[in-house]
């Protein structure tokens, strides 16, 4: 006789439901970031994610030695990963696209983020990014953001989202405004010790979807993450 009354064994997607999460648009895909993710990104961000003389960043992670700037990823990401919960959370996703070359596997671009706070009352997300220098200025700054509003809006039920740029940062406003978010005020804040000017913007839902540029984008494993983040009950509930 077999003992039938074992506890089935435990998935990675029952341990840890954002790890089955892909979001693909074209020849990019958004999935959560594990931990041989997180290394790529960390030597991605040491090789570089803007000028030196640009901070489009609050918070000034990306100054510092390549060692210094690569740390700073892996603490910020272990800590986003450990406070996902429905009250609050920022959901950190790595933007990776298959290599051309014969080896295969998954080229790290970047990371597209999505945050809320309360978001099954408010409905309301916020997004951010960064991109390593070297792929920027080819076209995926908007492809990825134009994934994860799929997932927002999509997926999860946004309402509206919202995001920021510092008003020197004219590739990201440039992004935004085609996308077709509409301006929503300013902020003065402090960067790296001087007063400057961050422009805010938010996009309906409305808006989203009355737009026919927006390109064919499908989503894997969203059951499980929509649980994760209280807007739908447990299967066995």
């Amino acid at each position: 006789m077999t003992d039938d009354s074992r506890t089935p064994a435990l998935t990675d997607v029952d341990l840890w439901p954002l790890a089955g999460l892909r979001v693909r648009c074209g020849d990019l895909t958004l999935r959560a970031i594990d931990d041989d993710l997180l290394l790529d990104l960390a030597r991605l961000a040491a090789d570089g994610v803007h000028a030196p003389d640009a901070m489009p960043f609050t918070t000034p992670w990306t100054r510092g030695t390549p060692l210094e700037v690569a740390r700073s990823v892996l603490a910020y990401q272990w800590s986003a990963r450990a406070s996902v919960s429905p009250e609050r959370f920022a959901i950190e996703l790595a933007v990776v696209r298959a290599r051309p070359d014969a080896d295969g596997g998954d080229e790290v671009l970047g990371v597209q983020a999505l945050m809320a706070t309360d978001f099954a009352v408010t409905r309301v997300v916020e997004t951010g990014s960064w991109l390593g220098r070297r792929h920027q200025g080819r076209g995926v700054g908007r492809r990825m953001r134009q994934a994860v509003l799929h997932l927002a809006f999509a997926g999860l039920g946004a309402e509206s989202a919202v995001t920021t740029a510092f008003a020197d940062n004219a590739a990201s406003n440039g992004v935004t405004r085609a996308l077709g978010y509409a301006p929503d005020g300013v902020d003065v804040v402090a960067r790296e010790g001087k007063a400057a000017v961050s422009q805010r913007y938010r996009l309906a839902r409305e808006a989203w979807e009355a737009r026919t540029d927006r390109p064919a984008v499908s989503i894997e494993g969203l059951g499980p993450v929509r649980v994760l983040l209280g807007l739908d009950a447990p299967r066995d509930a």
